[in-house]
């Protein structure tokens, strides 16, 4: 019989500390740091190959799965877990990439690597023009902000009630500067703002392109019959998630978004505390987002009613039963005096099992 070799890989940009361990012992039976390059990563697991099954581990992060699919196409089984599941001890002192390797190694021999969903390239390339887009209003919003506190700086205050309106607008355009580099700075800021108002109206576009086309349409047609939830959530639940099978229960998927409340319980004590803010942090506060439209009791609105248009009727049924209960659970919690984001964040919590129980067909 093969032995079986575990590899645990701290992968980096140039190069890749490898640790391997057999079966049978937790000491490595090889440590060795090779350059992050096709031909290396090749030789080095041909030759681990001929010696037994191997199967390698490595952390989520900015190197991608690009690894993960090179390793694939060698016949390689190949997991990615993310970094929260490996504990790190707190008297541990010493950090290297040898030592993070064997870790990784350890909990993947240990059968406590459970592994991320790795999405095709379609899902990627879509889900980092999504991402693409969020960072692109981040940088809309911290532009206004910048230039806003440059005008009170220098005693320019609007007086109006709401900000970056057409009022607004046409407030700034009338400012007028007595130094020329005053001035100069204000366009600077000014014409940034149009700039990437401008750039994620275009995305905002392209993102409806996308949703419409034949691989999302069905997806995000469906999710679309939720209130709050148009294109940009719906096409980011169904990139970012992919398999939602892959959840037994509601609770997995919620667990998945990290909106599930931390707990620290001891003996016959149970203490619970704020949610865990693990796993997918984009699609948490884009859902989170959402949960905002379910401040206030109204029926369907005529914009939702239209997105509704041509969707089954147990899905519009089961649309208008989460609308009804994620409105009344917002005017519970909120007449119980709770903070407004902790309301927000309970019907988020909720808004996700109604989302996993209408992507994997249990809408009765």
């Amino acid at each position: 019989m093969k032995k079986i070799l575990f590899v645990g890989m701290d992968v980096h940009k140039d190069t890749i500390s490898n640790a391997v361990l057999n079966g049978h012992d937790n000491v490595p039976e090889l440590e060795i740091k090779l350059p992050n390059r096709e031909k290396s990563i090749r030789k080095f697991f041909n030759k681990l190959k001929k010696s037994g099954t191997v199967i390698a581990c490595y952390e989520a992060g900015s190197m991608g799965f690009e690894l993960y699919r090179f390793l694939e196409t060698m016949g390689i089984e190949c997991r990615i877990i993310a970094p929260g599941r490996i504990v790190k001890s707190q008297s541990r002192r010493v950090k290297t990439d040898a030592r993070d390797a064997l870790s990784i190694a350890r909990v993947l021999k240990n059968g406590e690597a459970v592994s991320i969903r790795v999405p095709d390239r379609e899902d990627e390339a879509v889900r980092d023009f999504l991402r693409a887009r969020a960072d692109m209003k981040l940088d809309l919003t911290r532009t206004k902000q910048r230039l806003h506190k440059f005008l009170l700086r220098h005693g320019y205050i609007y007086n109006g009630v709401n900000y970056w309106t057409l009022a607004h607008d046409k407030w700034l355009k009338s400012l007028s500067f007595p130094e020329t580099m005053l001035k100069e700075t204000f366009d600077t800021y000014y014409f940034l703002i149009q700039e990437y108002k401008e750039q994620v109206k275009l995305m905002d576009q392209r993102v409806e392109e996308i949703a419409k086309s034949e691989v999302y349409v069905k997806d995000v047609s469906k999710l679309r019959c939720f209130k709050g939830i148009d294109y940009l959530t719906a096409l980011s639940v169904v990139c970012e998630v992919g398999d939602f099978h892959r959840f037994a229960n509601a609770s997995q998927f919620m667990s998945f978004l990290g909106l599930i409340p931390s707990e620290a319980s001891s003996g016959g004590k149970r203490k619970q505390g704020s949610i865990t803010k693990t796993g997918n942090g984009y699609l948490r506060k884009l859902l989170i987002e959402t949960s905002w439209h379910y401040r206030y009791s109204f029926p369907p609105s005529k914009r939702l009613r239209e997105r509704r248009e041509g969707q089954p009727k147990e899905i519009i049924i089961y649309a208008n039963r989460a609308l009804k209960r994620l409105q009344k659970k917002f005017s519970r919690l909120s007449f119980k005096g709770k903070k407004s984001q902790l309301v927000v964040t309970a019907v988020a919590r909720e808004l996700c099992g109604f989302i996993w129980g209408l992507m994997v067909g249990q809408t009765t």
